[in-house]
C-alpha cells in the first residue's frame, strides 16, 4: 500500500565535487582559455576545441599539438580521437615529423584519449555544466523562490529589465520555460508582424534561463536535430528565432514534442573498414520548444502543439516602447542596464535551484474544459501543464511529500487553488487566442469592419 509521507520544503542540491585526475601517469591541466595540457613521459600535449565535445558523443574532433620535450620539435594537426583511422593517420605524420616510433605515438594517443574521456566524465567539466553557486547567490535565489508574491515580482523584474507591458505573455512564456523540468513540457509560438517585438519578448524570457539549459538557433536543417546528441536536449529549451527557419525540421520537431524522442537510420562509413553501414541516431527529450513567426498561416500541426503568444501591436504600446527607448539614453537608463545584469543573474540562479519534482493536482477531477472541438484534447493538456508549471515554480513554498510504490520513493508537491486561479487567468487570454481559428490581427480587422458597417448603417 502506498503511504504518503510529509517532508520539509526542498533544499537546493549541493553539486558534487570534481573527481581528482585521470589515467595513471597522466597529468591533465585545464587552462583558462579552455585548452587542456596533458603531460606524458617525454611529451607535452595541448588539446584545443574540447568545448564543442559532448560527453558520451561518438565524435571527438580536436586539434592536438604534441611537443617532444627532448628535441623541442612540435607537431600539430586535427584528429578525431574516437576514430582509429584518424588516430593512425595522426600518429604516422607525427612520428615522421618528430623522429619517433609510430607505435610509441599510437600508445601516447591512446593514453591521451583515455585522459580526455575521464576529464569529460568529471562533474563540472562539461561545456554546459552549471556553475557552482556561492552561499550569498544561493540565499538570494532562495529568497526569490520563497517570495509569496513571486509572480508579481517576476513581472516587476522584467519591467526593470526594460520590457514594456506584455505581462500576460511574459508570465506565460516564463512558465512555459519552467515546464522544461516536467515530463511533458509546453511549447510556445510567438506571433506578430515584423518589428513588433516578438524577438524581444522571446529574449526577455530566455535571458532569465541559465545558458546551460537552453539552445538558441536562427534556423535548423531537416536532419540537424538528429545529430545534436542523445541527451543534449533533455529538459532544455530549444529556441529558434524564426518559424520559417525551421520549416525543413518541422516534422522532426513535431515528433520530438509529441513522442519525446527521435530516431533516424542513416548511412555512413565504418571507421575501421571504410564500408558503408547503417547507423542509428537517437535524440531523447523531453524538450521545451520556443519559436517566433511573422506568418499568419502557420502549419496547423505545429500550431496545435503550441501556446500562441501574440505581441501587442497597439499604438499605445508603440508609444510606450518609444518612451522606454528614450529613457535608456538617460543616466537612469544607464543604471537600469546595470540593474538588468543583477536581476538576470538572480533569476538564472533561481532556475538552477528548481528541482524536477513530480506535481500532483488534487483538484484535477473538479476542472472542466471546452469539448466542442477535437483539437481541445491537446489544448486541455496545455492547460493542465500550465497549472503544473505554476506549482513547480512555487516548489520552495510547498511541502514536498513522498510516496513509496513498488520499492521506489517518489517525491512530489501538490497544486494549490491559487495555481489554478492564475492558470485560468492566463488560459483565458492565451488559450482563447489559440482556439480562435483567426489570427488576432485578422480578428481585430474583422471587428473594426463590423463596427464600421454598423456605424454607417445606422439611420
Amino acid at each position: 500500500e502506498s503511504v504518503p509521507q510529509r517532508k520539509a520544503a526542498p533544499q537546493p542540491e549541493k553539486p558534487s565535487q570534481p573527481a581528482a585526475s585521470l589515467a595513471a601517469g597522466v597529468v591533465v591541466e585545464a587552462l583558462s582559455n579552455g585548452e587542456l595540457e596533458i603531460a606524458l613521459s617525454g611529451q607535452q600535449w595541448r588539446i584545443r576545441g574540447m568545448a564543442s565535445v559532448k560527453a558520451g558523443s561518438g565524435v571527438m574532433k580536436v586539434n592536438a599539438q604534441v611537443l617532444d620535450t627532448e628535441s623541442g620539435v612540435v607537431f600539430a594537426d586535427s584528429v578525431d580521437m574516437m576514430s582509429a583511422r584518424s588516430r593512425a593517420g595522426y600518429a604516422r605524420l607525427a612520428a615522421s615529423e618528430l623522429g619517433l616510433a609510430e607505435s610509441d605515438l599510437k600508445r601516447s594517443l591512446g593514453r591521451v584519449l583515455l585522459a580526455l574521456e575521464t576529464h569529460l566524465a568529471q562533474p563540472g567539466t562539461a561545456s554546459d555544466a552549471a556553475p557552482e553557486l556561492d552561499d550569498a547567490a544561493k540565499a538570494d535565489a532562495l529568497a526569490l523562490l520563497q517570495d509569496p508574491n513571486l509572480i508579481s515580482r517576476l513581472t516587476d523584474d522584467l519591467a526593470a529589465c526594460g520590457v514594456v507591458g506584455e505581462s500576460i505573455n511574459l508570465v506565460a512564456g516564463y512558465l512555459a520555460a519552467v515546464s522544461r523540468k516536467l515530463d511533458r513540457p509546453l511549447a510556445v509560438l510567438i506571433q506578430s508582424s515584423s518589428a513588433a517585438g516578438k524577438s524581444s519578448l522571446m529574449d526577455a524570457v530566455l535571458n532569465l534561463i541559465p545558458p546551460e539549459e537552453r539552445l538558441q538557433y536562427s534556423a535548423m536543417t531537416g536532419q540537424s536535430l538528429f545529430y545534436l546528441g542523445e541527451t543534449n536536449l533533455q529538459h532544455k529549451i530549444l529556441a529558434i528565432a524564426e518559424e520559417e527557419g525551421v520549416r525543413q525540421a518541422a516534422y522532426a520537431l513535431k515528433l520530438l514534442q509529441s513522442d519525446g524522442e527521435l530516431t533516424i537510420a542513416s548511412t555512413g562509413k565504418d571507421d575501421a573498414t571504410g564500408n558503408l553501414v547503417t547507423k542509428q541516431y537517437t535524440v531523447k527529450g523531453p524538450v521545451m520548444l520556443m519559436l517566433t513567426t511573422t506568418a499568419i498561416d502557420v502549419d496547423e500541426e505545429l500550431l496545435n502543439r503550441c501556446l500562441v503568444l501574440t505581441v501587442n501591436e497597439s499604438r499605445e504600446q508603440t508609444e510606450a516602447i518609444h518612451a522606454l527607448q528614450r529613457h535608456k539614453q538617460t543616466l537612469e537608463g544607464l543604471l537600469m542596464e546595470n540593474e538588468k545584469g543583477y536581476l538576470t543573474e538572480l533569476h538564472q540562479n533561481a532556475q538552477r535551484l528548481l528541482r524536477p519534482l513530480k506535481v500532483v493536482n488534487p483538484f484535477a477531477s473538479q476542472l472542466t474544459f471546452l469539448s466542442d472541438k477535437t483539437r481541445t484534447r491537446r489544448d486541455h493538456m496545455k492547460y493542465l501543464t500550465l497549472i503544473q508549471s505554476i506549482a513547480l515554480l512555487h516548489q520552495y513554498q510547498r511541502e514536498v511529500k513522498q510516496v513509496e510504490h513498488r520499492g521506489t520513493v517518489i517525491e512530489y508537491i501538490e497544486v494549490e487553488r491559487s495555481d489554478i486561479v492564475l492558470a485560468n487567468r492566463l488560459a483565458h487570454e492565451i488559450l482563447g487566442r489559440t482556439l480562435d481559428e483567426m489570427p488576432p490581427q485578422t480578428r481585430k480587422l474583422l471587428l473594426l469592419i463590423q463596427d464600421w458597417v454598423k456605424a454607417i448603417c445606422q439611420p
